[in-house]
């Protein structure tokens, strides 16, 4: 198998695992993101009935953006989903990213559909933990414990 069969099939797996978990309603619908390199396009999507009930896209004449590979594009259609979903009266959506991963424009678009009114149930980004401050914190006390000793006739410059 070649290597571009490879990948496909590895995203298709990946589409697979993440959409088993979710399946969206006429109340709660599922947020289906597709990106390419120059656009990215979601819709929300009742399973139930196999309808689309809202969709937003950076391509078309329809769109407020020219770009949509870009995070700013991503925003932009996050938002028309928003209002789009307003109109349609839903609220909320569980978040379907399919074989991409939650960063970049997927993260974006979840990320402006939210503040735009659209809860997007589901999103697992969390901030993560810094282990690393307290641990370098800790690092100047130790040296200063350990300043005495051998180590000051090393570091004592020779005498000429």
């Amino acid at each position: 198998m070649d290597a571009q069969k490879a990948k496909a099939v590895r995203a298709q797996r990946r589409k697979f695992r993440v959409r088993k978990a979710i399946h969206g309603t006429a109340a709660r619908p599922r947020l289906s993101v597709h990106r390419s390199n120059f656009h990215i396009s979601a819709q929300l999507i009742d399973d139930d009935h196999e309808v689309t009930l809202a969709a937003a896209s950076s391509h078309g004449k329809a769109a407020a953006v020219k770009y949509g590979g870009n995070v700013a594009g991503a925003i932009a259609v996050g938002k028309a989903l928003a209002e789009k979903a307003k109109a349609a009266g839903i609220t909320a959506a569980a978040f379907d990213r399919g074989a991409y991963r939650f960063h970049g424009r997927v993260k974006a678009l979840a990320r402006a559909a939210t503040e735009a009114g659209l809860v997007c149930t589901g999103l697992t980004d969390e901030p993560k933990k810094q282990k690393a401050a307290p641990a370098e914190a800790a690092k100047p006390a130790k040296a200063a414990k350990n300043t005495g000793g051998g180590d000051a006739k090393k570091k004592q410059p020779a005498k000429a």
